[in-house]
């Protein structure tokens, strides 16, 4: 089968997230055919390059989302009249092309703007509706006129902003918006509905996919909605993190004010709502993943626990090692018995503030032991800044020590980067200590404790994020943000061997078990070949020549079955819309035919195919 791969910022460009686990999957499915769609970042990514691409990609479109307000959008094209809305003198929109803007708009703006009544599931009041109302009635403008882009920078975008922002029913924080506020959300707004602009929207695009399948959910899951709505396209949604969760986290960082804040997220939440809506299956990467689609409006029944696989083979030596020193009764550690290692990047969330201090209870406990930092700041000056108040804390609670009056003292807590000749290699950092330490106050999918389990190590984390579902009882786990109950832990397993190496075999065969590029690959060749048995996309293109003469083996034998092969499982058939009464239904999504009625034979009494 064709699929349609969307990704934002991501595969495949050489840098961004998802990239590898985008590669992995597609080189891992040689079987199907894959053609991107990827939505670029910042120039910078650009410039960076692709990555090598397998044989199995035959197309790639791209379009970025970083051109200047002011910049032609590359990968957009404008079809039907030559219709643009801007101030200035050129061409507007027509008296009728101006309503259906206005309309689609404020629809849009109100479902934004007004959240739900308090008890109301997502996704089952009216500003759903509303949403999805005006999501698609701009992407139909946009299609059939062009121009939207450049409509949404318009004075009358301010204006239908401004009245949905004062009306009934909204929050003080947005009727409080001003008009640079209002100005910088119309900003915003034009930005993330760029793929809405796009000419991917067409039979020779993403109209030819059978599937398509969005790396994250957001903006990279906006083409795979107007492939549903235009050509009943199955779409399938793989979120490791959460779009949703991560703007509320970034959003203290924003320069916008209040008001701007809270109408991004009043759109944000909109958006995840309808995507989980319209997705015919939603693969979330953990079980705290999981949970906040629930809270967004995903149907459980639609939600298939996938967990994101990892190269296991890269940590195979050290593992064996621990496996063969464990079953002769030796310790491992090649950083001695009582070293503990921590392995990350350096940010503010990772809490090493309270490691440092937990690491200090250790001392007391266990003087011989030492803790060993691997990792580099992440991007940005306060993860440079933090690195720096980290070094100067272990530097005030562990003065250097000396073993003689005549030797040079040396401190318990080293900040080391992987990659020198003592530490080759990510493998060596987890090989370097007993017990590997997680510390963070935030965590999605905790990548480092995988990581350590599949070097046979026993780990301390904090219990956050997906931390308790991953090590599945195979590790200590304690609350976060205090240091006397992780230093409890970590010396508890500095002071037992047995259970080190217990623990250790224990989480390697877990990690194996659980979190391997093998068994990704195998539960999304399931989810496809499910997807396209329950909703194939029905196109009377590939079932006829240049002539319009039917072409033989082209439609399936198994649509001719008697029975139930081919009806579409009951959580893939969407309840009709009330709202648009009359419209007929995607042909992906239709009830079959009564049972017993073979396909051919099911048009009128008395048309001869019977």
């Amino acid at each position: 089968m064709r699929i349609g791969l969307l990704t934002d910022g991501g595969y495949p460009y050489a840098t961004g997230e998802s990239r590898l686990w985008c590669d992995r999957l597609v080189r891992g499915l040689p079987q199907h055919e894959f053609d991107l769609f990827a939505l670029s970042r910042s120039a910078h990514q650009e410039d960076q390059g692709w990555v090598r691409l397998p044989p199995q990609v035959s197309r790639v479109r791209t379009a970025p989302l970083w051109t200047p307000e002011d910049g032609t959008l590359r990968g957009s094209g404008e079809r039907g009249l030559l219709a643009r809305l801007v101030t200035g003198g050129e061409q507007s929109y027509g008296r009728r092309d101006r309503r259906r803007f206005t309309d689609r708009l404020t629809a849009l703006a109100t479902a934004i703007c007004t959240p739900d009544e308090a008890g109301t599931e997502a996704g089952e009041g009216p500003g759903a509706q509303l949403f999805a109302e005006g999501l698609y009635g701009l992407a139909e403008l946009a299609r059939e006129r062009g121009g939207l882009h450049l409509a949404l920078r318009s004075e009358d975008t301010v204006r239908i902003l401004e009245a949905a922002s004062r009306a009934r029913g909204t929050g003080r924080t947005v009727q409080n918006a001003t008009v640079p506020d209002l100005l910088a959300f119309a900003a915003e707004l034009e930005r993330a509905l760029r793929p809405l602009s796009l000419d991917w929207y067409d039979q020779e695009s993403l109209g030819a996919v059978d599937l398509c399948h969005a790396a994250s959910g957001g903006a990279a899951a906006l083409p795979g909605l107007l492939a549903k709505r235009f050509f009943g396209v199955p779409l399938l949604v793989t979120e490791h993190g959460v779009p949703l969760r991560a703007h509320y986290l970034s959003a203290s960082d924003s320069p916008y004010g209040t008001p701007v804040r809270a109408l991004l997220a009043g759109f944000h939440g909109r958006l995840a709502t309808e995507v989980y809506r319209q997705a015919a299956i939603v693969t979330p990467g953990n079980t705290h993943v999981r949970r906040w689609q629930r809270r967004c409006g995903a149907d459980p029944a639609q939600q298939r626990t996938v967990y994101p696989g990892m190269a296991a083979e890269r940590f195979g030596r050290v593992g064996e090692d621990a496996e063969r020193l464990a079953a002769a009764g030796e310790d491992d550690g090649a950083g001695g018995p009582g070293t503990l290692v921590w392995v990350g990047r350096i940010e503010p969330s990772k809490d090493l503030i309270a490691l440092l201090h937990a690491f200090a209870e250790v001392r007391r406990a266990e003087p011989g032991a030492r803790l060993r930092v691997f990792g580099a700041p992440a991007d940005g000056e306060e993860a440079t800044t933090y690195l720096a108040h980290c070094e100067a804390l272990a530097a005030q609670l562990f003065p250097d020590e000396a073993t003689g009056a005549h030797t040079e003292g040396v401190s318990p807590v080293t900040f080391e980067e992987i990659g020198g000749p003592e530490v080759p290699d990510l493998a060596e950092a987890y090989g370097a200590g007993g017990v590997i330490v997680l510390s963070s106050v935030v965590e999605g999918f905790p990548v480092s404790l995988v990581e350590a389990m599949f070097c046979g190590r026993a780990t301390v984390s904090t219990d956050v994020g997906a931390v308790v579902e991953v090590i599945g009882g195979t590790g200590l786990v304690v609350p976060p943000r205090n240091p006397k109950a992780l230093a409890d832990a970590c010396v508890a397993l500095l002071r037992d061997p047995e259970r080190r190496a217990r623990l250790g075999a224990a989480a390697r065969a877990r990690a194996l078990e659980l979190f391997t590029v093998e068994q990704n690959l195998a539960a999304f060749r399931g989810i496809y070949l499910e997807l396209i048995s329950h909703t194939p996309v029905r196109r009377e293109a590939d079932t006829v020549d240049a002539h319009g003469d039917p072409l033989p083996f082209a439609t399936p034998p198994e649509a001719c079955l008697l029975g139930h092969w081919t009806r579409p499982g009951s959580h893939l058939r969407p309840h009709p819309d009330p709202d648009r009464p009359g419209e007929p239904e995607p042909q992906h999504t239709r009830r079959p035919e009564p049972e017993g009625v073979c396909a051919v034979a099911a048009g009128p009494a008395g048309d001869g195919d019977a």
